[in-house]
């Protein structure tokens, strides 16, 4: 197998074993060179399987894996035990208190969230596009980790690369559907070409992750889109007219 690459880390999840990655590492080849760890992608499951391996060595060498099926909802499944395949929830966020076992999501521009309760033993993993940030994903994410034992006023949680504002071109309507759910939320927003914004999805998941209570939020400010060496886009493989776009993975666990 080859090495383990190198994580991208958070402050706030000091101590918990915890991992933003982006392309670099892996075995992945073609459009999607590198460490693509999503099966949505068309790439070899074999490949796949390998990628995931090493983003795994690099964390919590021994690890289990739970993964759902992402399906851009607010709902949120508690996983004990290792899932992949055809048995993933499908939700788009997964919680555990479960010693030796990661949870994980997969990205493409969305923003990756990891959250922690140390003291608690729980933490979570959570997918968030702008529908289900909208939607209340990580409300009920800090909601199952409490249900588990977790303490609001003890969860941090961290954003990983994601899509930036300047980057992020969304049509008036979303701009319109955000703000008839708050008013406050227009600050998310601001002024593009003509029928379109551009959208500050880190700026609303932290905004959201503190109206859930979560005090202690890390934002990681790397742009997926604009760094093509270093990330997966979906946004820009699409501008580009690829075939296909590779997803990075995010995983954090309890040793």
């Amino acid at each position: 197998m080859a090495e383990a690459p190198a994580p991208i880390l958070a402050s706030v999840l000091e101590g918990v074993p915890h991992g933003f990655f982006g392309r670099e590492g892996g075995v992945s080849t073609g459009e999607v060179a590198g460490l693509q760890v999503g099966f949505g992608a068309g790439d070899d499951p074999a490949t796949v399987a390998e990628n995931r391996a090493l983003a795994i060595a690099a964390i919590l060498p021994g690890a289990g894996l739970a993964m759902p099926y992402q399906i851009h909802s607010p709902d949120v499944a508690l996983v004990s035990d290792p899932v992949e395949g055809d048995d993933r929830p499908r939700v788009d966020a997964l919680v555990t208190a479960t010693p030796g076992l990661l949870v994980g999501v997969v990205t493409a521009d969305c923003a990756p969230v990891l959250l922690a309760d140390a003291q608690a033993g729980v933490v979570a993993a959570a997918h968030a596009g702008w529908r289900g940030a909208k939607g209340g994903v990580l409300a009920n994410t800090v909601e199952a980790m409490v249900s588990l034992g977790a303490d609001r006023s003890r969860i941090a949680a961290a954003v990983g690369p994601t899509i930036a504002q300047a980057s992020y071109e969304v049509d008036e309507a979303i701009k319109d559907a955000f703000v008839a759910d708050d008013p406050g939320n227009a600050r998310h927003f601001r002024d593009g070409r003509q029928g379109h914004c551009q959208f500050d999805l880190p700026a609303f998941v932290m905004a959201q992750l503190r109206g859930a209570g979560v005090a202690m939020v890390e934002d990681t400010a790397l742009d997926t889109y604009a760094d093509p060496g270093r990330f997966y886009s979906f946004r820009r493989a699409t501008h580009q007219g690829k075939a296909t776009y590779g997803r990075q993975g995010a995983f954090i666990g309890l040793e």
